[in-house]
């Protein structure tokens, strides 16, 4: 069975949560699911727990990404792990611009906000205070190397799933350009719309496509294709709130955590693929390999580029080989 059709929505809510630049925000909620049976010492914290953060228009259902090496008996264990994966903060699910109706004048956040935000959930819901691992795909990425460098004490394991150590390139443009779209919008109105924005955020939805699939599956896709492809990731775009992404936009363009990659204590895994066009290996994958100590790195083949992230079984026995040490 797929996790998709196993992992199911639950809601829990902060009581009180306090942005880095001081801000706060009350009643915060947030979305999360769980695979898995949780073990517990004799404190009563849970000891076996993974936590899975997802990319930039994900949420806790993202955990899908990883569904071909997880469950019982699998790489990932679900008899030996108990996996938790969140909506982050600024995404939809949970506490976000549109989602608490503060819009425009929610607090700006980063990514280590977004961290800080898990990690009082685990500790309040959970009573969580360290966890075995911490898997990030894409954005999620950046939690998990913000996580590893700010708090390297809190894992015992790290995996960077295509994505990098900062904010650069053809991500750091995209994400201006998604902004542009919309904060060039006369009725974006300084994030004070009271109409839909239909157009912006279709085009917005639409400049991701360009960097989703390799190279080469852009060529091989037939102009019919690829015309509906690019209709279907603009359609999925009018369900997206323009303060959402110029918010989370914001966030991720500002992160770099190269400075802090000597802080790493956990063991690393870098995953990248050839063909991501987000996250060329030799700009980031292999940069950041180098720069950490002891870190692992696997590079393979997908002609879905950065998407491709969902073919980890091309892998299995390497994440096997990375992760035995932890299942005992």
């Amino acid at each position: 069975m797929k996790i998709e059709d196993t992992i199911k929505p639950e809601s829990y809510f902060l009581a009180e949560f306090k942005f880095e630049a001081g801000d706060y925000i009350k009643g915060v909620k947030v979305e999360y699911g769980t695979l898995g049976t949780p073990k517990y010492d004799d404190k009563g914290h849970i000891i076996n727990a993974i936590v899975y953060c997802h990319g930039w228009s994900g949420s806790y259902k993202s955990v899908r990404r990883i569904d071909e090496i997880t469950g019982p008996g699998e790489v990932i264990d679900t008899d030996k792990f108990f996996i938790i994966s969140l909506s982050t903060l600024g995404s939809p699910g949970s506490a976000s611009p549109s989602t608490t109706g503060l819009g425009k004048i929610f607090p700006n956040y980063t990514i280590k906000d977004m961290v800080n935000f898990q990690m009082q959930f685990l500790k309040e819901k959970f009573k969580i205070n360290h966890v075995v691992g911490v898997i990030g795909n894409s954005m999620g990425g950046f939690e998990a190397m913000t996580w590893a460098t700010q708090y390297p004490d809190y894992m015992d394991f790290t995996i960077s799933l295509v994505s990098s150590y900062k904010n650069a390139g053809h991500n750091y443009a995209l994400y201006k350009f998604m902004n542009d779209i919309i904060e060039s919008d006369p009725d974006y109105n300084n994030g004070r719309y009271t109409k839909k924005l239909a157009r912006s955020l279709r085009l917005a939805a639409e400049s991701m496509y360009t960097f989703g699939q390799s190279k080469a599956y852009y060529r091989e896709c037939s102009k019919e294709d690829m015309d509906k492809e690019l209709t279907g990731m603009g359609e999925e775009g009018l369900f997206d709130d323009p303060n959402d992404i110029v918010f989370r936009n914001n966030a991720s363009l500002a992160y770099d955590v190269e400075k802090d990659l000597q802080n790493i204590k956990s063991k690393l895994l870098i995953i990248s693929i050839n063909q991501d066009e987000y996250f060329p290996p030799d700009l980031d994958g292999i940069p950041m390999h180098n720069i950490v100590p002891d870190s692992e790195l696997i590079i393979f083949d997908s002609l879905h580029g950065h998407i491709g992230s969902s073919e980890l079984s091309q892998i299995s026995d390497k994440l096997e080989d990375f992760l035995k040490e932890f299942k005992d």
